[in-house]
This record gives structure tokens, C-alpha cells and sequence, in this order.
């Protein structure tokens, strides 16, 4: 009976369902092109690759069709959905203009650790290009611009990105290594001033202009 007050305390441990496992699994396998564009996908093999039954693997492969990752095909296989220049070209749009928000409700509100982060970043942005490393520039670039959507704290802000810059993310993958002329080092660096000097408009126009810029950069390869 000792252990009663303890036990009021105790909270139901959180797991990610089957269906929310194969989901982010999917997704990553995705975005990261290790699924290519237009590879076939069949629930019956991966239900056999992840061991569990085709039920979580039907609806993890919906919900990717409704985030328009996968497209379905005749009969009982689905297949990744290829790259769509026109439509990342719009996403791009989406993305430059929710995260300019999130830079000007983020400026008023950082701290000289998140400025000290946003410099981190930067550099290693820097470095990873200088060593052609993508996936570690793309994820230096993106911890950049999580300082602001982290800062202003705006969960509806967070929802609507998601299904954008998974539109766009696969692309980064494709053609990051080849760009040339990428100028985010020096525009990130002028965006940390802008949060300097406390002009959010200036940080939320010069965000938006470094995702066009590399929209632009993408799409013309």
C-alpha cells in the first residue's frame, strides 16, 4: 500500500502505433530518395519487411497518398510519385512565405543563445557545402530556419510547412550537390543581422528571398 501515492503518478508510456512507425519510415525512405521517384511499392513486401501485417502498411501508404508522396497504380501496387518541377516550384512559394512569418514573429522574441545557434548553423552550412556532404548541409540549413519556427512557437505555422516541404525536400536531395552559385551562407548571414539589429521585416524579406533564391537554383537544374 506504500506504493499508492507513486502509482497516481504514473503516466501511460507513449508508443508510435504500427501504422505511425511505417508512416515516418516510409516518409524518410522518401524524402531521402533511398525510394526512388516512380519505384514500385507492394504492401504485401514491405508488410513482410516490417514483419507485421498488411493492415499499418495500407494505412501509412494512403496517408503518404494523401500528402501526395505516393501515387496509386492499377491494381494492388502503389509507386512513389515522381519529382513534379511545377509543383515544387509552388510549394516553394508556400514554403518562402510561411517561413518569412516565422522569422518576423521569431525576431522580437530571440535570445542571444538563439542568435549564438543561428550562427552555428551557418557554419556548418558552410563547411558541409565546402565538403559536399548534402544530407548534412540540407539538415544545417534546416536547423537554421527551426531556430525561428521554434522561437515563435506557432503550431498551426508547423502543420501547414509539413506537407510543403515535402514537396520540395526530395529535390534539395537530387539536386543540392549540383548547384551552383548558392549564395544561403552569405544570405543566412545577412538574415542574423536583420535579427541583430531587432527588424523583423528585414529578417522576414530576406528569409523569403533565400527560399526563392534556392527554389529558383533547384528548379533550374
Amino acid at each position: 500500500m506504500r506504493y499508492i501515492g507513486f502509482m497516481k503518478n504514473i503516466q501511460p508510456i507513449k508508443r508510435l502505433s504500427l501504422r505511425e512507425e511505417v508512416y515516418v519510415h516510409l516518409k524518410n525512405a522518401i524524402l531521402s530518395l533511398e525510394l526512388k521517384p516512380e519505384e514500385r511499392l507492394h504492401d504485401k513486401d514491405l508488410a513482410e519487411k516490417f514483419g507485421i501485417s498488411r493492415t499499418p502498411v495500407r494505412e501509412a501508404l494512403k496517408r503518404l497518398e494523401d500528402e501526395g508522396l505516393i501515387e496509386a497504380m492499377p491494381g494492388s501496387s502503389t509507386r512513389v510519385a515522381p519529382l513534379k518541377v511545377e509543383e515544387a516550384n509552388q510549394a516553394f512559394t508556400v514554403v518562402a512565405a510561411l517561413h518569412a512569418l516565422a522569422a518576423r514573429l521569431a525576431v522580437p522574441l530571440l535570445r542571444e543563445n538563439d542568435i549564438k545557434e543561428l550562427k552555428i548553423q551557418n557554419q556548418r552550412l558552410k563547411s558541409s557545402m565546402v565538403e559536399k556532404n548534402i544530407i548534412a548541409a540540407i539538415e544545417a540549413d534546416e536547423g537554421f530556419h527551426l531556430v525561428f519556427l521554434t522561437v515563435a512557437g506557432n503550431q498551426e505555422l508547423l502543420k501547414a510547412l509539413e506537407r510543403s516541404t515535402s514537396k520540395i525536400r526530395r529535390l534539395e536531395m537530387a539536386q543540392f550537390g549540383s548547384l551552383k552559385g548558392i549564395n544561403s551562407v552569405l544570405q543566412h548571414e545577412q538574415i542574423i543581422q536583420a535579427c541583430i539589429d531587432k527588424d523583423s521585416e528585414k529578417a522576414a524579406f530576406l528569409t523569403e528571398k533565400n527560399w526563392l533564391s534556392l527554389g529558383e537554383l533547384l528548379i533550374q537544374q
